[in-house]
């Protein structure tokens, strides 16, 4: 996994994938937003709904422990062992936005995500255990999970959608 030596670096590598990420839905109509193909494991509005879906679980994350409410990773009534019942219902819950909304959303999802990052202190950011959501067995610190979130989705999911796009448009 990528490391990164402070969070204008992380910041920098979020908002640079997710720019290349973006651009790939341009010319997708929205006419074919729910197209599905054998060649590709997510329709349009699949991809862009799981990424909405994994940038709000972490700001949600984070805003409930805030609060000092109980955080349950991944998401209420759900377990890591049942992600495809969580993408289903981030399908679910963003499908019904068009491309551009959900564009919109995303970019609104990654400008938040942005600034918490930046309100974060290196010790936050950078050492495990400074959150109750982020401390499991692995003693992540914060920056991996925001990374395998966001960096990571937005450069594989890339190559997904520009694959989805090779057969259909």
């Amino acid at each position: 996994m990528k490391e990164y030596t402070n969070k204008k670096e992380l910041i920098s590598a979020i908002k640079s994938k997710y720019e290349l990420y973006i651009r790939e839905f341009a010319d997708i109509p929205e006419t074919k937003k729910n197209l599905r193909i054998d060649e590709a494991d997510r329709t349009p509005s699949e991809n862009l709904s799981y990424q909405l879906g994994w940038i709000n679980l972490l700001l949600d994350w984070e805003r409930r422990e805030k609060q000092g409410k109980t955080v349950q990773t991944p998401a209420e009534g759900y377990k890591w062992n049942e992600l495809g019942g969580l993408y289903q219902s981030f399908y679910e819950k963003y499908g019904q936005m068009t491309l551009l909304e959900q564009q919109e959303a995303l970019l609104n999802g990654v400008e938040e995500l942005c600034r918490w990052i930046d309100s974060l202190s290196d010790i936050e950011l950078f050492e495990p255990e400074q959150r109750g959501w982020a401390t499991t067995k692995a003693k992540w610190p914060l920056y991996k999970w925001i990374h395998i979130n966001t960096v990571a989705p937005f450069t594989s999911f890339r190559t997904k959608i520009r694959k989805w796009k090779k057969y259909t448009l």
